[in-house]
């Protein structure tokens, strides 16, 4: 028997051995279209409709015209008004919305003066309002950092005036716009993810292939019971390395943490719950460990993609969101960063605190039912 044919039987017999293998041939098609609408069709960099709040406390014609100049340009989207400027500032801190412009009373006057100053060659400007933004994500504040200096023409007839200044911009908790006081977070999230999710998505398989399955089966042990039992010490390994990426976020790249440390704890516990209990799902499904990582995989690259973690999610369309929306991480993501960076508490956060802890309890429902089928 020639080499030529001896290597042929054995590429037969790997093909015909991955053809059977329905989840790898599933992946190896899947992993690639997937990356593919994901990097083109959903990772947008230009953000656009960012929620903002207004508190327009001039309400003449000159600020109306101006909150439509500014819906105009698409880049914010004005979902609620504000009577006090502490409401506008807490409503950032909850994360409702990411910025919000200020239109002060004396508006009419400042319009005036400008025209009066461009008149007479004075170019001396005064700003018409103020923005309030969350800098602690740089895309979103550089796009409304781009409205500063927007021209306002229909406030001067006929462009014989300079346009009028625009607006101050004050950065709230990263007014440096320093990329690391973002990332670190965000970084949090996505190692949980990779971690928690692949340690559990083996351990039922691992079982299985060491015929260890056999011998729970006879033992009083129950379902539910063998479940939690796995997921436990992996909640400890979640604590050690939130700890690590905090600790050395703040030390090495001087990463703010304003949020009080038993809400990060808490926070953090309610997504290592979460992501264990999606990776025991898998380990229900995949039949061998290769396949548990390939599906890891399978969920990791959308974790990283539309979580937020590097692209703005409202720079995602909404097909995207919708996918985004169901996934754990999306959800501690706002949750860490508004605690770590915006000291805000987990009632300020309750929907995605709820969200998180509806997946974990379906999902060990789901896991503990399809681990008695395969017993069955």
């Amino acid at each position: 028997m020639s080499i030529i044919s001896r290597i042929s039987a054995i590429t037969f017999k790997e093909f015909k051995q991955l053809s059977r293998d329905r989840l790898t041939f599933g992946m190896v098609v899947m992993i690639p279209l997937i990356q593919l609408l994901l990097f083109g069709y959903a990772i947008n960099t230009n953000v656009r409709n960012i929620p903002a709040g207004l508190l327009d406390e001039a309400q003449t014609f000159q600020s109306r015209s101006i909150t439509q100049a500014i819906l105009a340009t698409q880049v914010v989207d004005f979902t609620v008004s504000y009577q006090s400027v502490k409401a506008a500032e807490q409503s950032i801190t909850d994360g409702e919305v990411r910025a919000v412009l200020i239109l002060p009373r004396d508006l009419d006057q400042r319009i005036v003066a400008t025209q009066n100053n461009g008149a007479t060659g004075d170019l001396t400007r005064q700003a018409l309002g103020q923005w309030i933004v969350d800098g602690s994500d740089t895309i979103v504040a550089g796009a409304i950092r781009s409205l500063r200096s927007m021209p306002l023409n229909e406030l001067s007839p006929g462009n014989a005036l300079p346009p009028p200044p625009t607006f101050e911009v004050a950065l709230y908790f990263n007014p440096e716009q320093r990329t690391a006081v973002n990332i670190v977070p965000g970084l949090l999230a996505i190692i949980l993810t990779m971690t928690m999710i692949l340690f559990t998505s083996t351990a039922i398989v691992r079982e299985r292939e060491r015929g260890n399955l056999e011998l729970l089966i006879t033992t009083p042990v129950h379902s539910l019971e063998l479940m939690l039992g796995k997921i436990i010490p992996y909640i400890l390994i979640g604590l050690i390395q939130m700890t690590i990426i905090l600790g050395l976020g703040r030390l090495v790249f001087n990463v703010p943490i304003i949020g009080e440390l038993t809400q990060i704890v808490l926070v953090t516990m309610l997504f290592i719950a979460a992501s264990l209990t999606l990776g025991l799902i898998i380990s229900t499904i995949a039949q061998t460990q290769l396949q548990a990582m390939q599906m890891t995989v399978f969920i990791l690259l959308p974790s990283i993609l539309l979580s937020g973690f590097m692209f703005p999610y409202e720079g995602m369309p909404k097909a995207a969101q919708w996918i985004s929306e169901a996934l754990p991480t999306t959800h501690f993501i706002r949750m860490i960063r508004g605690v770590v960076l915006r000291g805000a508490s987990i009632q300020n956060l309750q929907n995605d605190a709820l969200f998180l802890i509806l997946f974990t309890v379906i999902g060990l429902l789901i896991a503990t039912m399809k681990f008695k089928k395969r017993l069955d």
